[in-house]
């Protein structure tokens, strides 16, 4: 399938998740959209070849003498195991780095009620931030919020607007401290997006706010 994808990752993203040095959360985002990006694709390509030109100028560490072995053992331990940027694609809209998550395709998402007709499925990864599924209907918008830390907002399906611009399936918005607005579903299919945060949302209205507690949005 072809996407014609306007907003794109940052440089700094691609190469902290290139590095290893962003929470999981954030990474199944960063995967997920460069599973379907060719431009963000190529860029992390880029970063690698150089993240290994770096390893080779570092001189070797000494190692214990069984460190091979037990190595050879950890792999051997795991190679029935399907990795998710090898997991087989469906039809479904979820790209196969986000299926090893949700293990089901959409009418398998247990959707729970956040207010407002806005449905989400928090997903399973290390507590240094969150990531979620959110469903939200057509011509609906998302209560207006700031934001304490990062939020990166992939949408998979139908697309949102805001104050700032229009974003379509395969988008990313990196939202920031300096981030406020409005998201709104584009009327004629519920906008489905993976929203992974590392700080509360930051609402404005009092109704969010408390049911924020519920929620852990």
């Amino acid at each position: 399938m072809s996407y014609h994808i306007k907003h794109h990752l940052t440089d700094d993203l691609l190469m902290g998740y290139s590095a290893g040095a962003l929470p999981e959360a954030f990474n199944l985002v960063i995967a997920t959209h460069i599973s379907l990006c060719d431009e963000c694709r190529a860029r992390l390509g880029s970063f690698d070849a150089l993240g290994g030109a770096v390893v080779d100028t570092v001189a070797p560490a000494p190692m214990s003498p069984g460190a091979l072995s037990a190595t050879l053992a950890m792999i051997a331990a795991h190679d029935n195991e399907i990795p998710p940027q090898t997991a087989p694609q469906t039809s479904s809209i979820f790209p196969a780095p986000l299926q090893a998550y949700v293990a089901g395709d959409l009418d398998d998402v247990a959707w729970r009620k956040v207010g407002g007709g806005v449905s989400q499925m928090l997903l399973n990864t290390s507590k240094d931030a969150t990531v979620r599924l959110l469903k939200i209907p057509a011509g609906v918008a998302v209560p207006d919020h700031g934001h304490h830390g990062t939020e990166l907002t992939l949408v998979l399906q139908g697309a949102f607007v805001d104050e700032h611009d229009r974003f379509a399936q395969g988008d990313i918005e990196i939202a920031t401290k300096d981030t406020h607005h409005t998201p709104v579903a584009e009327e004629g299919m519920d906008c489905i997006c993976l929203a992974a945060t590392d700080a509360p949302l930051q609402f404005t209205g009092i109704i969010p706010r408390i049911a924020q507690r519920f929620t852990g949005i």
